[in-house]
């Protein structure tokens, strides 16, 4: 099974996945990073900031990118009162 890193870029920030993960097949990939996105944003609401302009790029053991997920497509916000 092949193997899929994860990297979080924040602008021009970036931050890598050094292990990877062995998916099988685009879903997998689509899957693994949107539960991954959640997560991300799940652990800033807790902190009391959520920034939806990361995302999650998904790259292959070649270095190109299969899969992008920008945050802001990963949860859907309603409401807005303050």
């Amino acid at each position: 099974m092949p193997i899929f890193y994860f990297h979080l870029r924040d602008g021009d920030d970036l931050l890598l996945d050094p292990d990877g993960r062995a998916l099988d097949g685009p879903e997998a990939i689509a899957e693994c990073a949107l539960a991954e996105a959640r997560a991300l944003i799940s652990d800033e609401a807790r902190l009391g900031r959520i920034r939806l302009e990361q995302r999650i790029d998904v790259e292959d053991a070649d270095g190109h990118v299969v899969h992008s997920l920008p945050f802001d497509r990963a949860v859907v916000i309603s409401g807005g009162h303050r």
